[in-house]
């Protein structure tokens, strides 16, 4: 007889929340792949094009860990036109030493929302000028709002500009993110006015053309796109790559593959060969970060099967020493 635990979205809702707790465990994740002998396979994604959709695939092993997660992560862009969230999943949580599944997280993407925002901030925390006041916000939709929130948690941000192809969107987000968060947020619809004066801006869409130009962006500020998990995604003109003073991946490979670095690859404003540094080598001490309070740095976050198992591995604990979940026996 076997054993598992099942937990529901309102289950991880009440003992996994969007806090430094969160921001750790990720921050761990990206250090666990410069440190470890970490097992990551490439993403499996399946396409969906007539729907807008796409699912993808990710786990990975860290040593040291008990468990291993593997994530189902479909995102179907129309869904919102139908009154759905345009992403949602489950996660399964299985023995390191034994291969049995030990959980199943029925978390709608939940888990995914807050590693993602999670490790927005870690790059904000460790590539953004410590003096960080205002943020912009691409996009309108949950991330969008997680990434704002999660940057708070980590820089000092009092103000905040939300642009989205969608006006009515932002202006809706933005007033959202006022009353919850207690900060001035407003929405803009000029792109470039959205980025002018902004010490760190995030980009959370799907888009598939750049919303961000090289004259947009000025010394000192903070890029993170969050948005390129699939080839033929890109919200960073390739020059904005070639004008960073540096670029950071969340995996090399991943970012050569699939991310903003793919799209500065295939225009030839980056060399092939070029060395790319990963978040994780900067956590761990050994690659260098900012340099200078006029630096612009860019953060390439395509998001990372090791991610996913480091936040199912803490909705496990969790989950054991609050009593939640239902057992299941077979």
């Amino acid at each position: 007889m076997t054993r598992m635990t099942i937990l529901t979205e309102a289950d991880l809702r009440k003992i996994v929340k969007l806090d430094l707790d969160a921001v750790a465990c990720v921050e761990n994740a990206f250090r666990a792949l410069a440190t470890e002998k970490v097992a990551m396979p490439p993403i499996l994604r399946l396409d969906i094009p007539e729907h807008r959709g796409e699912v993808d695939v990710k786990t990975a092993y860290v040593p040291g860990l008990d468990g291993f997660a593997i994530k189902i992560s479909p995102g179907f862009f129309d869904n919102p036109k139908l009154g759905l969230p345009s992403t949602n999943g489950m996660m399964v949580l299985l023995s390191a030493r034994t291969g049995l599944v030990e959980a199943l997280l029925l978390d709608n993407g939940y888990l995914t929302d807050i590693r993602t925002a999670a490790a927005g901030a870690v790059a904000a925390k460790h590539l953004a000028r410590p003096d960080a006041a205002i943020a912009a916000v691409f996009g309108a939709g949950m991330q969008a709002k997680l990434q704002l929130e999660a940057l708070k948690l980590v820089r000092p941000i009092a103000r905040a500009r939300i642009w989205a192809r969608d006006p009515v969107k932002a202006e809706r987000t933005a007033g959202e993110l006022r009353e919850r968060l207690g900060i001035e947020v407003r929405a803009e619809p000029d792109a470039a006015a959205a980025i002018a004066g902004a010490d760190v801006i995030v980009t959370t869409t799907p888009s598939t053309t750049p919303l961000i130009h090289a004259g947009f962006v000025a010394a000192g500020q903070h890029l993170t796109a969050m948005g390129s998990d699939a080839e033929h995604k890109n919200e960073i003109a390739p020059a904005v790559l070639r004008l960073a003073d540096l670029y950071v991946a969340d995996s090399a490979a991943q970012t050569r593959r699939l991310g903003e670095l793919h799209h500065a690859l295939d225009a030839g404003v980056i060399a092939g060969n070029a060395e790319v540094t990963e978040l994780g080598a900067i956590i761990a001490g050994k690659k260098h970060g900012r340099r200078s309070p006029a630096d612009i740095t860019l953060a390439d976050l395509t998001g990372t099967g090791v991610q996913d198992t480091a936040i199912a591995a803490l909705a496990r604990q969790r989950a054991e020493a609050a009593g939640v979940g239902t057992v299941f026996e077979s």
